[in-house]
């Protein structure tokens, strides 16, 4: 758990840096080495995705040793990721309180249980089917990153105008803004300083979008920002999805639910090649980042080698896994599990099949 701040800043500095620099070779080699277009475009997915992974770190406050440090550079590589850090961490922080409970964390995919599948017409099954097949994590994606949290801010202000009205309108002892703010509730954000974050984000990562588009022009840098974001996003979702849903993945009601059970056998450890795990930031180390968030990223490897004798019931999946993971979309209460729409003994739809 011991972090590094020079460790950090050599890894902030080998990711930003980089991912600024290709914008550059983007500008350039649109006019000049359109071939080089596409592998400078892989090269950026692999590093915003490298981006997102140090904002993870941020939020846990584990890349540097001081909290500040870990705020202002997870602010910086939420507007790189253009989702607001500190919110994104907030949501972060009680999936990993309750890995395995899901009665209460459903996943990024929202599962629903085998017996409410079952209830659903066979309409409603396809479009559920649909919604978590593989090739939505594109589209997927580029909303979560790109719209989403755009969408909140919209959505919160909306509701926040009224009862700023209501407020200054009451009768009783007046309230300061920040009374204001402090007493609306939101589905956008649930603090005053999840607010500001999100604010802050929202007027960073809109004006670089305009800078950006002054630059390029709007055509050109939505032609590569929009496929790039949407790509990134589809990777640190599809990890995070097999990391927590997979055969004979933990999954069981708030009643009985051991936490420790949600890390050893709720959580599985991602084998990838060394490459995709600098990109990564070694975060298919899993099972030992939910056994303590604390550690940061460039001691995980270090971590889970040294306490491999108590990682052994954890489950380790490959590449090939992966495509595997995606049929676990249902939850069975019963036998505590993740299930496939067959094995759960849901009749397959027939126009699906």
């Amino acid at each position: 758990m011991d972090s590094s701040n020079l460790r950090a800043s050599w890894q902030i500095a080998n990711t930003v840096i980089p991912y600024g620099a290709l914008w550059l070779v983007v500008a350039w080699s649109r006019l000049h080495a359109p071939l080089l277009l596409v592998p400078a475009m892989a090269l950026m997915v692999l590093l915003l995705a490298r981006c997102f992974s140090l904002m993870h770190d941020c939020g846990h406050y584990s890349l540097f040793r001081q909290r500040r440090l870990n705020r202002l550079f997870g602010f910086l590589l939420g507007v790189l990721s253009a989702i607001p850090q500190y919110p994104w961490s907030r949501g972060h922080a009680y999936h990993h309180r309750h890995n395995g409970d899901w009665e209460k964390y459903q996943g990024p995919s929202a599962l629903v249980t085998t017996s409410a599948f079952a209830a659903l017409s066979p309409g409603g099954q396809r479009f559920y089917r649909w919604l978590r097949h593989p090739a939505m994590l594109f589209p997927g994606g580029f909303f979560y990153l790109v719209i989403k949290p755009r969408l909140a801010l919209l959505l919160g202000a909306a509701g926040f105008f009224p009862h700023l009205v209501r407020c200054l309108r009451s009768t009783d002892e007046p309230m300061g803004l920040r009374q204001i703010l402090a007493s609306y509730r939101s589905k956008g954000w649930y603090t005053p300083t999840e607010f500001w974050d999100l604010l802050g984000n929202n007027i960073a990562v809109i004006s670089s979008w305009w800078l950006m588009s002054r630059w390029l022009g709007a055509g050109v840098f939505w032609s590569i920002y929009a496929p790039v974001m949407a790509c990134a996003a589809a990777i640190f979702i599809c990890i995070f999805f097999v990391q927590h849903n997979f055969p004979g993945s933990y999954a069981h009601r708030t009643e009985g639910w051991s936490e420790m059970a949600g890390v050893l056998e709720g959580t599985s450890d991602l084998d990838l090649p060394p490459l995709l795990n600098w990109f990564s930031a070694d975060i298919g180390c899993h099972a030992i980042h939910h056994l303590s968030s604390r550690i940061p990223n460039y001691r995980l490897r270090a971590a889970q080698e040294r306490n491999a004798h108590l990682l052994g019931g954890v489950r380790r999946l490959s590449l090939a896994d992966i495509p595997t993971c995606f049929s676990y979309i249902l939850w069975d209460p019963l036998a505590c599990r993740l299930t496939t729409i067959d094995a759960g003994g849901v009749a397959a739809d027939p126009a699906a099949a």
